[in-house]
């Protein structure tokens, strides 16, 4: 018998791709954690509009409830756990919003920002309002519009100009979830 090692492939001088390091595993399941971490610090609301599986959602608030230190660590593992198997960019996606990162909800903000005061402006541009929202509250909107000025001319904390951004973004809100919902549909009767 010989002391000579056997031949692997390895001692060809070819290199063989043996799947992620243990290190780079290990930064991903930290960040799959510190994603679940900022699910865990949305409001009810916003998770709400997180696209997460109903398992993960149970999670989240589970963790919501737990104060004592090692049983949050614990839930926080098995949140991480779950994300393993999701695609964790559509939750980037709207934790971006929410933090306002994203490019199109800034633009959206810009946008309804331009629009509210325009309204202030000029009271004819409640009719652009209706054109995108027909289900608007025009009374309401009116008013908002003269509490604002009369704000501005007391030199008064903004709140109806403020509100009126509100309503607005709720609006764009409602008109979106309403399209989400009939594309939705159109996909159910296509299947």
């Amino acid at each position: 018998m010989s002391s000579e090692h056997p031949t692997s492939d390895a001692d060809d001088g070819e290199d063989f791709y043996r799947g992620p390091s243990k290190s780079s595993k290990k930064r991903e399941m930290h960040a799959l954690q510190a994603l679940g971490e900022a699910l865990v610090a949305l409001s009810s609301d916003q998770l709400a509009r997180v696209p997460i599986s109903d398992r993960l959602l149970d999670a989240v608030r589970d963790a919501k409830r737990f104060t004592k230190h090692e049983a949050r660590r614990r839930q926080m593992q098995y949140i991480g756990k779950l994300m393993r198997d999701i695609d964790p960019e559509p939750i980037r996606a709207q934790l971006e919003i929410f933090s306002g990162a994203s490019k199109a909800e800034v633009a959206r903000q810009h946008r309804l920002e331009r629009l509210r005061d325009g309204l202030l402006e000029d009271e004819k541009r409640i009719g652009e309002i209706v054109a995108l929202w027909p289900e608007a509250d025009l009374q309401h909107l009116r008013t908002l519009r003269r509490n604002a000025l009369k704000e501005r001319e007391q030199s008064k904390p903004p709140r109806a100009y403020r509100e009126i951004f509100r309503v607005l973004r709720d609006l764009d809100r409602s008109a979106d979830d309403a399209v989400d919902t009939s594309e939705e549909q159109d996909d159910t009767e296509r299947q």
